[in-house]
């Protein structure tokens, strides 16, 4: 068995960046599947037709192709549910049919992906008839007992004995963005594959290179266009003077997406008072609006109304980056909001890589929800080399 073109199903697939990765180690992507039309047009554009574009839950089993290995995650929501398979839950059934794809395919290795809460989810107390119990504000009790923990006896019991739980930040693989993920991968193979090795660390290191800082990441693209995020393209400023740069444009000349999102005239006067890695912390008293005033009442949420540093790697790209209130989403020395193209590149997509979105909120859905390419291709690269 070798690494080389190794067949492999993707769940949950998204726009394509968890699939991105293991493409480019030679893997070979048989089956992919996604509910959002959009993230299915974008998905077949850049990376293949094989994707069906379909709620999981409504597809045949049987239509799935046996493969070597599934990759994929579940939607993080439902996993309050998991130990529950109730049908009228449908974010539940999600897990659950992770879990009866695995069963259905048999792959010799799968790599299930999700967030950072996984690790400390607990499962919901259950009455005897199987039922969550409420405490008096209406939500569920909570057990001792951790979801991740399910998940792993859940794989278990479908044979998968060989099953290591990963926790890995994107910024160690070269990606310019402090994203910590969990992974679990389990395998048939009696192999123990660990962790992939790290390429960057904070400081740099005699075996890694310095963490990838955002003014690395995005300071050679000229201004950004107006315009709708798929209309107008963008030049670049300038040669590319490092390595991530020459990585992300490869034989590029021109970009799209680069175009700048809309800021309320409220939040263009808040926007100047924030220095570079600050927050809503820097915004005085008597400019600050209720919100940002009940922020630094009540304290934490440190990206909130967050700024750029150039010298440093961005917090987690989300699913709002259009938006100030919510991330580090402030350009570092312009004052305004990162533009589409700036977050493909946070996430370590490639500036050929084009988005496809019937709406505006699609394009921040797809992009905010990726798996970052070059994480993904790390994990690729481990499995690929621990098997050959």
């Amino acid at each position: 068995m070798s690494g080389k073109n190794l067949s492999t199903v993707s769940l949950f697939s998204g726009c394509g960046g968890l699939d991105l990765g293991f493409v480019r180690e030679g893997f070979d992507i048989i089956w992919a599947n996604e509910l959002l039309k959009d993230a299915c047009d974008t998905y077949e554009l850049n990376i293949g037709k094989h994707i069906v574009h379909n709620d999981i839950l409504e597809i045949d089993l049987d239509e799935i192709p046996k493969a070597d290995l599934v990759i994929g995650g579940p939607p993080c929501q439902g996993f309050s549910g998991i130990g529950l398979r109730k049908p009228d839950d449908e974010r539940s059934e999600l897990v659950w049919n992770f879990f009866d794809v695995i069963d259905k395919v048999q792959p010799r290795i799968f790599v299930f992906e999700n967030v950072i809460g996984l690790k400390s989810a607990r499962l919901p107390l259950l009455a005897e008839d199987g039922t969550p119990l409420l405490d008096k504000n209406g939500k569920a009790k909570k057990s001792e007992k951790k979801v991740i923990d399910e998940l792993i006896e859940k794989f278990e019991d479908l044979g998968y004995d060989n099953l290591e739980v990963l926790v890995l930040n994107a910024a160690n693989y070269g990606v310019p963005q402090r994203r910590r993920r969990v992974f679990i991968i389990g395998n048939k193979l009696g192999i123990t594959f660990g962790s992939p090795v790290e390429t960057h660390s904070e400081t740099g290191s005699a075996t890694t290179q310095k963490w990838v800082s955002s003014f690395d990441a995005i300071s050679d693209f000229g201004p950004p266009v107006d315009g709708a995020p798929d209309e107008g393209i963008a030049m670049y400023s300038k040669a590319p003077d490092c390595e991530y740069q020459k990585l992300m444009r490869d034989k590029e000349t021109k970009v799209k997406h680069h175009t700048v999102p809309y800021v309320s005239p409220s939040e263009k006067k808040i926007i100047p008072y924030i220095k570079q890695g600050g927050n809503y912390m820097d915004v005085p008293d008597e400019e600050a609006t209720k919100r940002i005033l009940g922020f630094k009442e009540s304290g934490g949420r440190t990206t909130t109304y967050g700024r750029l540093h150039p010298e440093k790697p961005t917090y987690t790209i989300n699913t709002h980056f259009n938006r100030i209130n919510i991330g580090q989403n402030i350009h570092y020395a312009e004052d305004r909001i990162i533009t589409l193209r700036e977050g493909l590149r946070f996430q370590s997509f490639p500036d050929s890589y084009e988005i496809m979105s019937s709406t505006k909120r699609n394009y921040y859905l797809q992009i905010g929800n990726a798996v970052p390419p070059l994480l993904a291709q790390a994990i690729a690269r481990m499995i690929k080399s621990k098997i050959d």
